[in-house]
């Protein structure tokens, strides 16, 4: 998943009938209330407000999103197989319940809005926004049509509208991906699993389509480091190794050296790479292939016109103890059609007035102003990460507000409402994601799929959005 952090449900499972009271926003006693805006309407961004209710419950709290849905990587970046992930829209369902929580869909920070527009209208602004730019690579080649970023291509398959119309050309055997991390494993496991595994779920229908004329029949997950280093998770891997008709394959000397260290490894480290030597030392079956390939630096993409040949790569040497690698100074290609970058994200600063290290992609924290999640820390981390992040930032603007404990002299979104009607942006707020929702789960059904979700935005908002 788009390490991809990871979450998810069954957004049947809160769909209509589940939660569904009509969402009022309450301005009773509003004159002293502290108003706190969010940026990002992701985990980051609920977990954030969850908490702030629970330690400050007379405090208005408004969520900011660019998309008129919310929810972000729960929606567009876990995988559409793994709908247990997504149960936490439970909980979120829940905090946009709160009398003092407003939605303001559609809205994008840096064009529709400054940041000082927020900083002048709120107590405090949370960005939250995530990382949502790829890092490259810089080797050549890299920026040929048929090398796509894996975060791409997991918004393509599952309906986020900024990706749809994604250029995905599954007329070849061999796919090569590019990382070893849960969005890489997520990414190789769409395209080789069975099409009648991926039907029921909320997979989009037009990738669904693309799946099932696929000739793809080997995908290779490529790394520089070895085994002990793979970022991927065991629960991950282990899907792989249980694919039908997918035998998954591992050079066994890419292990020498590994299973003596085995004993020393954290619990966690130990279960992943036991299962990794017990699969290297496996037979099996299967008319499609996974490879993890370790040892192998990317150093150049080749083409021949517009059609994509192989990726070169050098080999590594790697110390297993210390972890550090090595060129050796020999070279390999691996045939393929496609190529899918999944090598990590990049945080942005969206206005130039943002407190911003552009170096680390992170927001910097002033008085007044903190960010959370993945802006905050970096690109890393699940889910769980990111609920412990949100709740130690939250816990620290609940102890500034509370040392300062005057009445709020700021209006809110009063001042917001009126910038963005003097502009004529349509927003979505809760009720309308509710009629979204609906009409989602409603075509899902007629497809035995638990929703069919809107690919427009402009169907989104002649659906849920208001003036």
């Amino acid at each position: 998943m788009l390490a991809k952090p990871r979450l998810f449900i069954s957004l049947a499972k809160c769909s209509p009938g589940s939660l569904r009271l009509s969402h009022n926003f309450s301005t009773a006693g509003s004159e002293s209330m502290k108003r706190i805006c969010i940026v990002g309407s992701g985990p980051a961004g609920f977990y954030f407000a969850q908490n702030i209710f629970k330690k400050l419950p007379n405090v208005a709290v408004d969520v900011y999103e660019k998309l008129p849905v919310p929810f972000g990587l729960v929606r567009y970046g876990v995988a559409p197989d793994h709908p247990e992930v997504k149960n936490v829209i439970n909980t979120f369902e829940k905090v946009a319940s709160n009398k003092n929580f407003r939605f303001v869909g559609n809205v994008t920070l840096g064009r529709d809005l400054t940041f000082a527009d927020l900083k002048n209208a709120y107590d405090s602004v949370v960005l939250a926004y995530g990382c949502s730019h790829d890092k490259e690579l810089g080797i050549p080649g890299e920026r040929v049509p048929k090398v796509l970023s894996a975060r791409r291509f997991v918004g393509w398959y599952n309906g986020l509208p900024e990706d749809r119309d994604l250029q995905v050309d599954l007329d070849c055997e061999s796919v090569v991906i590019l990382g070893q991390g849960n969005v890489a494993v997520d990414v190789a496991r769409i395209l080789l699993s069975p099409i009648d595994m991926l039907k029921g779920t909320d997979i989009t229908e037009y990738s669904l389509e693309a799946l099932a004329a696929s000739r793809v029949k080997t995908v290779h997950l490529a790394g520089r480091r070895g085994p002990l280093q793979a970022a991927f998770t065991i629960k991950e891997f282990r899907e792989m190794t249980k694919l039908p008709d997918v035998q998954t394959i591992l050079d066994s000397s890419h292990f020498e050296g590994v299973e003596q260290l085995v004993p020393t490894l954290p619990r966690a480290r130990k279960r992943l790479t036991e299962l990794l030597l017990s699969t290297s030392k496996q037979k099996q079956s299967g008319y499609r292939s996974f490879k993890p390939t370790f040892l192998h630096k990317p150093v150049e993409i080749l083409s021949s016109g517009t059609a994509l040949e192989s990726v070169r790569f050098e080999l590594n040497s790697i110390d297993q103890e210390k972890g550090t690698v090595k060129g050796r100074g020999q070279f390999e290609k691996i045939d393929c059609g496609l190529v899918l970058r999944s090598i990590g994200y990049q945080g942005t600063c969206p206005d130039p007035d943002i407190p911003f290290d552009s170096t680390r992609g992170v927001v910097l924290k002033e008085d007044g102003i903190c960010s959370t999640g993945w802006i905050h820390t970096g690109p890393t981390g699940v889910i769980l990460s990111t609920m412990s992040d949100a709740y130690e930032q939250s816990n620290l603007l609940v102890e500034d507000l509370q040392k300062n404990n005057s009445p709020s002299r700021k209006h809110g979104f009063a001042d917001i409402q009126s910038k963005l009607r003097s502009k004529g942006i349509v927003t979505v707020d809760f009720d309308g994601w509710r009629k979204i929702d609906s009409v989602e789960v409603e075509r899902g059904a007629t497809k035995g799929k638990p929703r069919e979700k809107i690919v427009s935005i402009d169907k989104m908002l002649e659906i849920g959005g208001k003036t």
